[in-house]
């Protein structure tokens, strides 16, 4: 059996090694960007070596147009259907898919699904393609990416997969409807049938200013979700890791 490696490089962006094929997602570099600054490890230079590239939604925090211009040209990058454009004149071999459609991309088979999230690039955005989310199969290992979405998601036709990186916070003033918290996370990855959990999507970025006006959200919302995922898994179903920004992290049988 082929070995299963991850490598989360903050918010939503990870490295997942099936076997010999480096699958990235969700690229985000940068320090600061909008109202956002991290407050973490930066990636280093080993993140934008990819084989294949997932993109979830057009959110500009996760389709992060001068990251992925940083990508070597011709690597596979499959994005949201509509949304093609966005990356024209990069050199990457762009892909679109829609939720139902299966690729065989890079060497793995990629299965998409719909994600319950916001379509538009921003609020004020007429731009809008229907955000997805991923299962990967390679080497005879298998990763579940929902991307950002809701507590409703449907996953009945996600296939149980050895690891789910599942997102668990955000930035405030509350996750909505659109975003999973850690609770509502550790019983999507149940549902699915994981066999290991990476929490993402907390810990990384957080609005200038907002630390000392909103303590209470920030300790919710950014410092403490990984630890409540954690607490929330089923350790008997589901064994959930708390990685640390830029560590490998070798997952076994």
């Amino acid at each position: 059996m082929s070995g299963l490696a991850v490598t989360w490089w903050g918010h939503s962006t990870t490295t997942v090694e099936l076997g010999a094929t480096r699958v990235l997602t969700d690229p985000v570099f940068v320090d600061r960007f909008v109202h956002l600054r991290r407050h973490a490890t930066s990636p280093t230079d080993e993140a934008t070596a990819a084989d294949l590239v997932l993109v979830s939604h057009l959110h500009m925090d996760h389709f992060h147009l001068p990251s992925l211009r940083r990508l070597t040209a011709g690597t596979p990058v499959v994005v949201p259907a509509g949304s093609r454009d966005l990356l024209a004149r990069t050199g990457l071999d762009v892909l679109e898919a829609s939720p139902g459609d299966r690729l065989t991309v890079a060497g793995v088979r990629v299965e998409v699904s719909a994600a319950d999230h916001p379509a538009t690039r921003h609020r004020w955005s007429r731009k809008a393609a229907q955000p997805v989310g991923f299962r990967v199969e390679g080497a005879g290992r298998s990763l579940w990416f929902p991307g950002d979405t809701g507590p409703a998601t449907d996953v009945s036709d996600v296939r149980p997969v050895d690891l789910a990186l599942v997102p668990v916070g955000g930035w405030g003033p509350t996750l909505g409807d659109d975003h999973v918290g850690p609770a509502d996370a550790a019983d999507l990855v149940r549902r699915v049938g994981a066999r290991w959990a990476v929490p993402v999507h907390w810990g990384t970025f957080w609005p200038l200013g907002m630390g000392r006006v909103a303590p209470g959200v920030r300790r919710q919302l950014f410092e403490t979700p990984g630890e409540r995922f954690l607490d929330a898994v089923d350790e008997d179903e589901v064994r959930g890791v708390l990685a640390e920004h830029g560590r490998r992290i070798a997952l076994d049988r």
